[in-house]
Protein backbone atom coordinates (compact mmCIF):
# COMPACT_ATOMS: atom_id res chain seq x y z
CA UNK A 1 0.00 0.00 0.00
CA UNK A 2 1.15 3.50 -0.66
CA UNK A 3 1.26 6.38 1.79
CA UNK A 4 -1.99 7.88 0.46
CA UNK A 5 -3.95 4.75 1.44
CA UNK A 6 -2.64 4.99 5.02
CA UNK A 7 -3.47 8.69 5.16
CA UNK A 8 -7.00 7.97 3.92
CA UNK A 9 -7.39 5.24 6.56
CA UNK A 10 -6.21 7.61 9.29
CA UNK A 11 -8.61 10.29 8.08
CA UNK A 12 -11.52 7.83 8.10
CA UNK A 13 -10.55 6.66 11.60
CA UNK A 14 -10.38 10.27 12.83
CA UNK A 15 -13.83 10.94 11.36
CA UNK A 16 -15.23 7.82 13.04
CA UNK A 17 -13.68 8.85 16.36
CA UNK A 18 -15.04 12.39 16.01
CA UNK A 19 -18.51 11.06 15.14
CA UNK A 20 -18.46 8.60 18.05
CA UNK A 21 -17.45 11.28 20.52
CA UNK A 22 -19.81 13.79 18.94
CA UNK A 23 -22.75 11.42 19.27
CA UNK A 24 -22.04 10.93 22.96
CA UNK A 25 -21.57 14.65 23.56
CA UNK A 26 -24.82 15.32 21.68
CA UNK A 27 -26.62 12.93 24.03
CA UNK A 28 -25.08 14.82 26.95
CA UNK A 29 -26.23 18.14 25.53
CA UNK A 30 -29.78 16.88 25.01
CA UNK A 31 -29.86 15.51 28.55
CA UNK A 32 -28.63 18.81 29.92
CA UNK A 33 -31.65 20.57 28.40
CA UNK A 34 -33.76 18.72 30.98
CA UNK A 35 -31.20 18.80 33.78
CA UNK A 36 -29.65 22.26 34.02
CA UNK A 37 -32.84 24.32 34.43
CA UNK A 38 -34.08 22.02 37.20
CA UNK A 39 -30.99 21.91 39.40
CA UNK A 40 -31.23 25.31 41.15
CA UNK A 41 -34.84 25.08 42.24
CA UNK A 42 -36.37 21.61 42.02
CA UNK A 43 -33.31 19.37 42.59
CA UNK A 44 -31.95 21.71 45.27
CA UNK A 45 -35.26 21.43 47.13
CA UNK A 46 -35.15 17.63 47.34
CA UNK A 47 -34.05 15.76 50.41
CA UNK A 48 -30.84 13.97 49.43
CA UNK A 49 -28.97 11.19 51.18
CA UNK A 50 -25.59 11.72 52.80
CA UNK A 51 -23.94 9.78 49.97
CA UNK A 52 -25.00 12.41 47.42
CA UNK A 53 -21.91 14.13 46.01
CA UNK A 54 -21.81 17.91 45.61
CA UNK A 55 -23.49 19.14 42.42
CA UNK A 56 -20.18 20.22 40.86
CA UNK A 57 -18.97 16.57 40.72
CA UNK A 58 -21.53 15.48 38.13
CA UNK A 59 -20.27 17.58 35.21
CA UNK A 60 -16.65 16.37 35.22
CA UNK A 61 -17.66 12.75 35.90
CA UNK A 62 -20.19 12.67 33.07
CA UNK A 63 -17.77 14.41 30.70
CA UNK A 64 -15.18 11.72 31.39
CA UNK A 65 -17.78 8.96 31.02
CA UNK A 66 -19.14 10.28 27.71
CA UNK A 67 -15.56 10.50 26.44
CA UNK A 68 -14.86 6.88 27.40
CA UNK A 69 -18.17 5.84 25.82
CA UNK A 70 -17.28 7.59 22.57
CA UNK A 71 -13.84 6.00 22.42
CA UNK A 72 -15.38 2.62 23.18
CA UNK A 73 -17.94 2.96 20.39
CA UNK A 74 -15.19 4.04 18.00
CA UNK A 75 -13.13 0.94 18.79
CA UNK A 76 -16.10 -1.21 17.78
CA UNK A 77 -17.03 0.85 14.72
CA UNK A 78 -13.49 0.80 13.33
CA UNK A 79 -13.78 -3.00 13.07
CA UNK A 80 -16.19 -2.40 10.19
CA UNK A 81 -19.90 -2.95 9.81
CA UNK A 82 -19.83 -6.17 7.77
CA UNK A 83 -19.99 -8.39 10.87
CA UNK A 84 -23.54 -8.67 12.29
CA UNK A 85 -22.05 -8.78 15.81
CA UNK A 86 -20.66 -5.29 15.30
CA UNK A 87 -24.00 -3.98 14.06
CA UNK A 88 -25.74 -5.57 17.07
CA UNK A 89 -23.15 -4.14 19.48
CA UNK A 90 -23.46 -0.64 18.05
CA UNK A 91 -27.26 -0.98 18.06
CA UNK A 92 -27.14 -1.83 21.77
CA UNK A 93 -24.85 1.15 22.32
CA UNK A 94 -27.20 3.56 20.55
CA UNK A 95 -30.19 2.17 22.47
CA UNK A 96 -28.51 2.59 25.86
CA UNK A 97 -27.44 6.11 24.86
CA UNK A 98 -31.07 6.99 24.04
CA UNK A 99 -32.19 5.57 27.40
CA UNK A 100 -29.40 7.57 29.07
CA UNK A 101 -30.99 10.75 27.69
CA UNK A 102 -34.41 9.44 28.73
CA UNK A 103 -33.27 9.30 32.33
CA UNK A 104 -32.62 13.05 32.33
CA UNK A 105 -36.05 13.61 30.78
CA UNK A 106 -37.74 11.35 33.34
CA UNK A 107 -35.92 12.44 36.51
CA UNK A 108 -35.38 16.13 35.81
CA UNK A 109 -37.80 16.90 32.97
CA UNK A 110 -40.76 15.19 34.61
CA UNK A 111 -39.38 15.96 38.06
CA UNK A 112 -40.05 12.34 38.95
CA UNK A 113 -37.53 10.33 40.95
CA UNK A 114 -39.79 7.28 40.49
CA UNK A 115 -39.79 7.59 36.69
CA UNK A 116 -36.04 8.16 36.85
CA UNK A 117 -35.62 5.01 38.92
CA UNK A 118 -37.53 2.90 36.37
CA UNK A 119 -35.46 4.34 33.51
CA UNK A 120 -32.11 3.98 35.28
CA UNK A 121 -32.77 0.30 36.00
CA UNK A 122 -33.43 -0.25 32.29
CA UNK A 123 -30.31 1.79 31.47
CA UNK A 124 -28.21 -0.35 33.81
CA UNK A 125 -29.37 -3.54 32.08
CA UNK A 126 -28.71 -2.07 28.62
CA UNK A 127 -25.21 -0.97 29.63
CA UNK A 128 -24.54 -4.52 30.83
CA UNK A 129 -25.71 -5.92 27.48
CA UNK A 130 -23.57 -3.38 25.63
CA UNK A 131 -20.49 -4.24 27.69
CA UNK A 132 -20.99 -7.94 26.94
CA UNK A 133 -21.39 -7.32 23.20
CA UNK A 134 -18.42 -4.93 23.09
CA UNK A 135 -16.22 -7.28 25.15
CA UNK A 136 -16.78 -10.08 22.63
CA UNK A 137 -15.39 -7.83 19.87
CA UNK A 138 -12.82 -5.76 21.78
CA UNK A 139 -11.94 -6.23 25.43
CA UNK A 140 -10.62 -2.70 25.51
CA UNK A 141 -13.94 -1.32 24.24
CA UNK A 142 -15.83 -3.35 26.84
CA UNK A 143 -13.47 -2.33 29.64
CA UNK A 144 -13.88 1.36 28.78
CA UNK A 145 -17.57 1.04 29.69
CA UNK A 146 -16.94 -0.39 33.17
CA UNK A 147 -16.60 3.06 34.83
CA UNK A 148 -19.92 3.96 33.20
CA UNK A 149 -21.82 1.01 34.65
CA UNK A 150 -20.18 1.59 38.04
CA UNK A 151 -21.27 5.24 38.03
CA UNK A 152 -24.78 4.34 36.86
CA UNK A 153 -24.92 1.74 39.66
CA UNK A 154 -24.08 4.49 42.14
CA UNK A 155 -26.55 6.84 40.44
CA UNK A 156 -29.28 4.18 40.71
CA UNK A 157 -28.70 3.93 44.45
CA UNK A 158 -28.73 7.71 44.72
CA UNK A 159 -31.91 7.87 42.61
CA UNK A 160 -33.57 5.26 44.82
CA UNK A 161 -32.61 7.13 47.98
CA UNK A 162 -33.93 10.42 46.59
CA UNK A 163 -37.21 8.71 45.68
CA UNK A 164 -37.40 7.14 49.16
CA UNK A 165 -36.67 10.41 50.96
CA UNK A 166 -39.11 12.47 48.93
Amino acid sequence: MNLQVFEDMRRIDLLKLAASLGGCYLAAAIGSIFTIPNIPAWYASLARPDLAPPDWVFGPVWTALYTLMGISAYLIWREGLADPRIKAALGAFVLQLAVNVSWSAAFFGLRSPLAGLVVILLLWALIGITIKKFWEISRTAGALLIPYILWVSFAAILNFEIWRLN
